[in-house]
């Protein structure tokens, strides 16, 4: 490991919980928080029987409907949040274009010229629907590929013939003059392919790619407890060859998505920046299949993120009075306990990911997983970490 990213380790305690005083109040009542994304989780069905999903949706057989958001209903969410200073849809699942309307969605967002972020499998992505997919504003699209060969992705996305779509719905993007970024989740069985995907993806066009980390949500919560997760060791391995080595051998970029404490400057702040690498909680809602709105695809599963629905509640009212929303803009980062509690860059990442962290913990607050885990191992680079009070120092000692 870099000696600059992980030098002066410390002795870790797993009791390290820095408490922070929270009220009801709202205090943000002097400060604007536009709505500049929606996340829209258009179906509750996906075509892939994805063993690491964060959300588990399921599965839909070719000629089986799905509960899909109604193309009115959506066009009403959007119809409130412009106003409110939406900016980009982003357009997700289950898989997206099951949507039996998926090209009036899109046609829709086409009209309104409001910019696309898409995130598919790639099975059902047709010269067509890539076609109007590009012709939406500043289109970016994320297909999902987790091998360089037919075997190991077929194993991850449990259903032949799935690594073969994906590369053909790649193929018809970019003959669409779409240059998709591809997304490759990690895990024991292609951590060795980490290399062989990126010349794959120079081959097939695509603009960048992507290593997700396995969420400990969901389906992903058995991978973390079974034997299939890599080990925090090997992940800051990865990710150090990925952005110090690996990336100098291509013209793609490469982002390697873990915490913002283990990345280097440059990728954050400088020319080559790879972006804040956060999900801009205080900007995003996110809509369900059944037209929920809710903190984002969490929902899902937990009914507390859940604020309301599209068909019988305001919008404005949803993103101003939500208890939880409101919690969030008075609390972050200031709450944010344990190790995020300490790190520098709890100002940009904000917790990293918020739903992630309240799924493991029920608590709001809670460090995320990965920093967690590094923490507790001797691992976060010193350098991203603020002094400790008298009181922490003898609490880290006697872990």
């Amino acid at each position: 490991m870099p000696e600059e990213i992980f030098s002066g380790r410390r002795k870790a305690s797993r009791r390290l919980h820095v408490n922070h005083p929270m009220t009801d109040e709202i205090t943000t009542k002097n400060k604007s928080y536009p709505l500049q994304q929606l996340y829209f989780y258009l179906t509750s069905g996906c075509n892939l029987r994805c063993r690491h999903c964060w959300i588990s949706p399921k599965f839909q057989e070719k000629g089986e409907d799905s509960l899909s958001i109604p193309l009115e209903l959506f066009k009403s969410v959007v119809d409130q949040a412009v106003p409110m200073g939406l900016s980009t849809v982003k357009l997700t699942g289950g898989e997206p274009l099951l949507h039996p309307q998926i090209e009036a969605i899109l046609d829709d967002l086409k009209h309104r010229e409001i910019a696309l972020c898409f995130e598919t499998n790639g099975l059902l992505c047709s010269p067509n629907i890539a076609l109007k997919i590009s012709e939406c504003k500043d289109a970016f699209v994320s297909v999902s590929l987790d091998g360089a060969d037919a075997e190991t992705h077929d194993w991850f996305r449990g259903v032949k013939g799935a690594f073969e779509g994906a590369v053909q719905g790649i193929k018809n993007l970019v003959e669409a003059k779409l240059h998709p970024q591809v997304i490759m989740c990690l895990m024991r069985r292609n951590q060795d392919q980490i290399e062989a995907m990126v010349r794959l993806a120079e081959t097939l066009g695509a603009e960048s790619v992507k290593f997700n980390l396995i969420q400990p949500t969901s389906r992903g919560m058995k991978i973390h407890e079974g034997e299939d997760a890599l080990p925090i060791e090997r992940l800051l391995e990865l990710g150090s060859w990925v952005e110090n080595e690996l990336s100098r051998s291509t013209s793609l970029r490469l982002t390697y998505d873990w915490p913002l404490a283990f990345r280097s400057l440059s990728k954050m702040f400088g020319k080559s920046k790879d972006g804040c690498g956060t999900c801009g909680i205080l900007g995003i809602l996110g809509v369900l299949a059944d037209g929920s709105y809710a903190l984002c695809g969490i929902g899902e599963s937990l009914p507390e993120m859940v604020f309301g629905h599209a068909a019988t509640d305001s919008l404005e009212n949803v993103w101003n009075k939500s208890d939880v929303l409101a919690r969030l803009r008075s609390g972050l980062p200031e709450a944010l306990e344990g190790v995020c509690a300490h790190c520098l860059m709890k100002l940009y990442c904000k917790g990293s990911c918020i739903a992630q962290n309240y799924y493991r913990t029920k608590n709001l607050w809670a460090p995320y997983w990965f920093c967690e885990t590094a923490f507790e191992k001797g691992l976060f680079p010193a350098s991203r970490m603020d002094v400790l009070s008298e009181n922490e120092k003898s609490i880290d000692k006697s872990g």
